[in-house]
């Protein structure tokens, strides 16, 4: 394991405003990737941009609606005409509706899925075949303890994040020939704003960011043929 592997690579993130996706586009700046990131807010999009360059990396990026499929080929065809090549592929976007299953409306199905999975399908699908072509290439889906468990009131976020399990499992098999690795990151509840919005649960035991961040870029700097392809985050004190 060496992470001096990971420089001058060209990362990915999707929802990098975001707790997860913000902590792991420091941890891979920190380590001398370039990177292209995306968010749904433009203002929140430049502060985290003006961030990560003072770690003197290239970084450039471009806000726009995941549940809409105009705006993801927008966002594909920038990142490729800024970097040519993405080597690293980090599907960290989501929402979080957090209601119980009569109060889902077709608008709100649709828009789950388009941005927690039909996003990261998206960018996988186009990126992928860049990595493919140089034979090295790292995918790391952002998933959720909700991909191995159901819970009462979030039944559309549970349901994505199975379907991002089932694809990242897939991927996995399909591309680990070309020596590019589709890794799931599953933590439970994490201190961010979706972590705000969780019911009944103590926010002082989520997970910190930070620490999900660390194990992302420790897992894709392995070259060798060790695989950890699920990786589960859990709790030591749930409350």
């Amino acid at each position: 394991m060496n992470t001096e592997d990971l420089t001058g690579k060209c990362a990915f993130i999707s929802g990098a405003t975001g707790g997860i996706g913000k902590a792991i586009a420091l941890a891979l700046a920190k380590i001398g990737c370039d990177l292209f990131i995306t968010a749904p807010s433009n203002c929140e999009l430049r502060e985290v941009i003006a961030l990560l360059k003072k770690h003197n990396v290239k970084v450039s990026g471009l806000s726009g609606d995941l549940s809409k499929k105009d705006d993801i080929y927008k966002i594909i065809k920038s990142a490729k005409e800024v970097f040519g090549q993405i080597d690293i592929l980090i599907n960290s976007a989501g929402i979080f509706p957090n209601m119980a299953l009569f109060e889902v409306d077709d608008d709100l199905y649709s828009e789950t899925l388009n941005v927690n999975f039909r996003s990261a399908f998206l960018f996988t699908r186009e990126f992928a075949k860049g990595m493919v072509g140089q034979r090295w290439g790292r995918i790391v889906n952002v998933g959720s303890s909700s991909a191995y468990a159901g819970f009462g009131g979030t039944s559309m976020y549970c349901a994505s994040k199975h379907a991002l399990l089932g694809f990242s499992r897939a991927t996995h098999d399909e591309l680990k020939q070309y020596n590019v690795r589709t890794y799931c990151i599953s933590p439970s509840s994490t201190q961010s704003k979706m972590g705000l919005a969780t019911k009944g649960q103590d926010y002082t035991t989520f997970l910190d960011p930070n620490d999900i961040a660390k194990y992302v870029v420790f897992v894709i700097s392995f070259d060798s043929n060790i695989m950890a392809e699920e990786i589960f985050l859990k709790r030591m004190i749930v409350r």
